[in-house]
């Protein structure tokens, strides 16, 4: 089996220069597309394999792109990955995965580490301590293709990808009105966090909707490890003021909150209505009872993510990523952990 051919060897073959073959290859404007089709196909009928790392030295190009997140346990970020991985892969493009572990500190280095043109785009998630962004606006000054998803920097000027977070709140917690819940918990990571602030906000507008008053006893911000929030979680759900439904911002205290459950004698959905931002579809299925969710487009958001960047990267003369927030919607799945006998 042939082991394929140089692009000496190629533009030898075609009778061609070298840097000629390179542009058709790379599809370059200043090339006819009758030439670019006769080189496609001679170097398909050769076998011609592109080196990629001398392209990348003579381009000045890593071929990479750091994706920057809170934590690699988190389904969610998975899937973002995944979607991202599913463009950048056809176009030759490696991913650097980083995990700030919530910490603040953490997020500075690493953005410093990629200051020094280890990547050439960032994606990126902010962590739950971020509220000082200069260290993100030093990296957009340095022209540095970034776009952020999920947890956003609203006052970079870039492009941002979320879902609906504030109408699939209040959506959320309708729906636990709805069920007849009138004392209804909220529980979060981060009040700093862009995602928390408008679901804490859709929570807040579906009360005020239906003439209910929010309890600040169950407005839990929560910690970052999980035996911590287990316990507080119990607490609020032995307290006098206990909630009769609950809406979990991220999937990590959804679970915490089963776990705090199963030490008492409440019962889901009878004593206690649970939903939650979740993106692991194949998980909240198996939960006893399974959890009523708030299903995010992780893999898609990675996806678009992926595209823009890559359209960045791979087209000549594109212009700065615009500044806009582009919103995917998230849909809700009713099952058992709100509905009694569903």
């Amino acid at each position: 089996m042939s082991t394929g051919v140089n692009l000496k060897e190629l533009a030898a073959e075609l009778k061609l220069s070298p840097s000629t073959v390179s542009r058709a290859l790379n599809d370059s404007y200043e090339i006819s597309e009758a030439t670019k089709k006769k080189v496609v196909s001679m170097a398909e009928k050769l076998n011609y394999q592109p080196n990629p790392f001398a392209r990348s030295l003579r381009e000045n190009k890593s071929k990479t792109i750091a994706v920057v997140m809170p934590e690699r346990m988190s389904n969610f970020f998975s899937k973002v990955i995944d979607g991202i991985e599913e463009v950048t892969h056809q176009h030759g493009y490696h991913l650097l995965i980083y995990s700030t572990h919530e910490d603040v500190e953490r997020e500075k280095k690493i953005l410093n580490l990629l200051m020094n043109g280890r990547a050439d785009a960032i994606v990126m998630s902010v962590s739950s301590q971020t509220s000082d962004i200069s260290h993100l606006a030093r990296l957009h000054e340095r022209g540095v293709p970034l776009i952020f998803f999920d947890r956003i920097c609203e006052s970079i000027p870039t492009t941002k990808f979320i879902t609906n977070d504030y109408e699939s709140s209040f959506e959320g917690t309708r729906h636990l009105i709805q069920q007849g819940c009138r004392k209804i918990a909220f529980l979060m990571l981060s009040k700093e966090l862009s995602i928390t602030r408008e679901r804490y906000r859709g929570y807040l507008d579906a009360l005020k909707a239906a003439g209910l008053s929010p309890t600040p006893s169950l407005q839990v911000t929560c910690a970052h490890e999980e035996e911590k929030n287990v316990e507080a979680i119990r607490n609020m759900l032995l307290s006098e003021d206990r909630p009769d439904g609950l809406v979990s911002s991220v999937e990590k205290l959804a679970l915490a909150t089963y776990h705090a459950v199963k030490k008492t004698d409440i019962k889901i959905p009878e004593d206690l209505k649970i939903i939650s931002f979740f993106s692991n579809l194949s998980i909240a299925g198996l939960l006893t009872p399974p959890l009523t969710t708030i299903t995010q487009p992780a893999f898609t958001i990675g996806e678009e993510c992926a595209k823009l960047l890559i359209k960045k990267l791979t087209k000549p003369r594109q212009p700065d990523l615009p500044n806009q927030i582009i919103s995917i919607p998230s849909s809700i799945t009713i099952r058992s952990s709100t509905v009694v006998d569903y």
